[in-house]
């Protein structure tokens, strides 16, 4: 068996199984791909020229998330189903279903990323290496990695992303499971520490693309996102 990934394009397979959890099989069974199924690989495209996190606006605010965690999250845009990462700039979809189990929507809701809200993609945003001052010590992180990071500023709660040179803000919660949450206290950095940003450095831009799959299910034509391609294994 092949990961549906691996499959080139003008190819028929049958879907053998579908590793993941009830909501990764839930998502694909909407598109019609379950235990059984022949499909035929119609392309694998690329999606976007991928130089760092995405930036995206929900309810008139505007978040920055990690581009890993972007790649889970599939919308709904004019009654077609598809990945997040296939909007343009400016684009606007309803998040419709989140790969990742009930944990990684429960992180995504503190961004207020839930299943039927309306986001629009922005931009990807430079992957700049944000250096700050925790507690008196020096910390380097990517943009991404900041994302994850919510501070308190003149009493407003804000992505680290958007502090300014010099700006100092509080640590107010780590979004993630406990490998982030240790990852980041190994930087010194937790709920209540104090953070200022010191400067950005941008650097030389090295990008590269990610993938979906148009496929065929009986005469519809459907989009996977390379991530989920992954979970189905098929002959």
């Amino acid at each position: 068996m092949k990961s549906l990934k691996d499959i080139g394009p003008e190819t028929t397979v049958v879907v053998k199984e579908i590793t993941g959890g009830m909501d990764v099989k839930a998502h694909l069974e909407e598109l019609g791909v379950k235990e059984g199924v022949e499909l035929n690989v119609v392309a694998t495209e690329p999606v976007h020229v991928h130089g760092g996190p995405i930036s995206l606006a929900i309810a008139d605010q505007e978040i920055v998330i990690a581009r890993g965690w972007a790649d889970k999250i599939y919308v709904e845009k004019a009654g077609e189903v598809l990945p997040l990462l296939r909007l343009e700039g400016g684009e606007k979809g309803t998040v419709k279903a989140i790969e990742g189990g009930k944990d990684f929507e429960g992180f995504l809701s503190e961004y207020g990323i839930v299943k039927g809200s309306e986001l629009a993609f922005l931009r990807h945003a430079p992957d700049d290496t944000l250096v700050f001052d925790v507690e008196g010590g020096e910390v380097r992180m990517g943009e991404g990695q900041a994302s994850k990071v919510f501070a308190i500023k003149e009493g407003k709660s804000t992505q680290i992303n958007y502090l300014k040179d010099g700006e100092k803000a509080t640590v107010e919660k780590i979004v993630g499971g406990t490998h982030v949450k240790e990852k980041f206290e190994g930087l010194g950095l937790k709920d209540g520490s104090d953070i200022t940003l010191l400067r950005k450095e941008t650097p030389a831009p090295a990008p590269t693309r990610g993938t979906y799959i148009l496929a065929k299910v009986g005469e519809q034509l459907i989009t996977i996102g390379h991530g989920l391609a992954e979970k189905v294994l098929v002959e």
